[in-house]
């Protein structure tokens, strides 16, 4: 496992996860003088930068790495999946929209992974429709985590459940233009071994 700087950063970044999620179980005066929903988005908010620095640095610097394209996706879909659980759990997100959201992951990164296997990954390359959703989603969660008035201007409860809307429609909707990549692939090896 090589190591480096945006292999640190991607780990940091999974180290950061649980925080986000945790400190929602913290005694409130433990934070002080921050609440548990600000304290939460600054942590999902620094592990958001990790993620674009991290892929900075290894292109700059040429450290990418095969482990490093592995460790990157995984840590996103985590920190994802777990913020949305939160939300869920805080009533800030309807289940139907995390599950779609985190299903669409899963299932897209299981078509990634067979098409790499039949030597077609190529097929399903994150799209721009992709890019979009990820950035309505990140932009979803943390307003959504903080769940206030931002400077007495802006309704984060409000924004946050209109891009998290964005991010479900959109979501499903790459899925299918994934899914509409790979079905001549899909057809000609269905049922057989890669």
């Amino acid at each position: 496992m090589p190591f480096n700087i945006p292999i640190l950063l991607t780990w940091l970044r999974v180290a950061l996860i649980p925080l986000v999620v945790g400190v929602f179980y913290l005694p409130p005066e433990w934070l002080s003088p921050f609440d548990q929903g600000v304290a939460s988005t600054i942590i999902f908010i620094v592990a958001a930068i990790t993620d674009w620095f991290d892929g900075f640095l290894a292109r700059r610097w040429n450290q990418t790495s095969a482990f490093g394209a592995f460790l990157d996706p995984v840590a996103d879909k985590l920190m994802v999946a777990g913020a949305l659980i939160e939300l869920v759990h805080l009533g800030r997100v309807y289940a139907s929209i995390a599950f779609i959201i985190i299903g669409r992951e899963i299932a897209i990164s299981a078509l990634r992974e067979w098409m790499a296997q039949i030597g077609a990954s190529k097929s399903v390359a994150v799209s721009s429709l992709g890019k979009i959703k990820t950035t309505a989603q990140m932009t979803a969660i943390p307003m959504l985590l903080f769940n206030g008035s931002l400077f007495g201007l802006v309704d984060t409860a409000y924004w946050g459940q209109l891009f998290m809307w964005i991010a479900a429609i959109l979501t499903v909707w790459s899925m299918f233009y994934y899914l509409k990549l790979a079905w001549p692939l899909i057809r000609e090896h269905s049922g057989k071994l890669p």
